[in-house]
């Protein structure tokens, strides 16, 4: 008997072991355990052989772009290099990539992001540290390479310095945009809604919320965004992504055009354009809209000055804290 029970602790202490060094060790692309609050994924047939096929691929080019140092390195694992060069180069001098330990990080969940221009692979990565990583992958030369700009959410300006008034009065954004009201004002003849610039690899930190903008239901802009926030309760991606959202409940990934302005003191903030209702390197808006005007009750009962925006936000006072001491989120 007291044979047996050493023999099974032997064999208890052989699994452990083993089980330990396959954690450690495994390559990014291995199907590895779940992380705590994932969702399985179920593909179409078709689907699942192109990630079966590009995931251990596309693992190798994440990795190497993770460790690489420079912008110059990196530049060669990401899609389009001769016009990504230069907007990495800008963008990490104020924005110094996070070291991410690749041996450990977690294959959580992978889908088709099925766009204009061509498939593209879709990774849900996880880390020990609480990171979670968003990363899609397109087929360039016959290479499989990062969607850079969806990687880090690329905006030409760091969206707080905007907000205080620094750098150009223009400038386009990637961010996450929420509804206010949604309920009490379904028959406004405008959304209301707030923007956020969420923290790299901590997409539920979304830092300082902006401003309210109002953005009339009947204009393109409007629309888009009105199909964007039903599709997200629906529980839809844009391009038929089968993933869970990693998003903020409630919460859709915008990529916007922002004017500032100054008058009499007072800083004003407007939408100026609605490009797309997700991050990636596409102007295809994700979403499908009708071309008949938004009808509610108070068209029934207004009517809409002539020449006005698309949307305006309310008065930003102007801030007594200066540009300077705010910093990006993920400084």
């Amino acid at each position: 008997m007291m044979k047996l029970a050493v023999g099974w602790i032997v064999i208890l202490v052989a699994i452990v072991f083993v089980a330990r060094k396959f954690w450690k060790d495994a390559p990014l692309s291995q199907p590895t355990p779940q992380i705590s609050g994932s969702t399985q994924v179920i593909n179409s047939a078709e689907d699942q052989f192109l990630i079966s096929e590009a995931s251990p691929l596309c693992g190798e080019v994440l990795s190497a772009f993770l460790k690489a140092r420079t912008p110059e390195e990196r530049n060669q694992f990401v899609s389009s290099p001769i016009t990504t060069a230069a907007r990495m180069a800008n963008f990490y001098l104020t924005n110094p990539l996070e070291a991410i330990d690749t041996n450990g990080m977690i294959l959580q969940n992978a889908a088709i992001a099925h766009l204009p221009g061509g498939d593209a692979v879709e990774l849900q990565l996880g880390s020990r540290e609480g990171q979670l990583l968003d990363v899609a992958f397109l087929k360039e030369n016959d290479e499989w390479r990062i969607d850079w700009n969806h990687f880090v959410r690329y905006s030409e300006t760091p969206w707080q310095l905007f907000l205080a008034g620094s750098g150009d009065a223009e400038g386009e954004f990637r961010l996450l945009a929420r509804e206010r009201l949604a309920e009490e004002r379904k028959n406004a003849d405008t959304i209301s809604l707030v923007l956020y610039a969420p923290r790299f690899g901590y997409t539920r930190d979304t830092g300082l919320q902006s401003p309210e903008f109002l953005v009339r239901r009947d204009t393109r802009e409007g629309k888009l965004l009105d199909a964007a926030f039903k599709q997200e309760r629906s529980g839809k991606r844009p391009f038929g992504v089968n993933l869970p959202s990693i998003n903020p409940e409630g919460l859709i990934r915008v990529r916007v055009k922002i004017r500032r302005t100054t008058a009499d003191l007072e800083r004003h903030l407007e939408i100026e354009k609605v490009i797309a209702c997700h991050w990636y390197s596409t102007d295809e808006p994700g979403v499908e809209i009708t071309d008949e005007p938004a009808e509610n009750e108070c068209d029934k009962n207004e009517t809409n000055s002539p020449g006005a925006p698309a949307s305006l936000s309310e008065v930003v006072p102007a801030p007594e804290t200066s540009a300077e001491t705010l910093k990006h989120p993920g400084e």
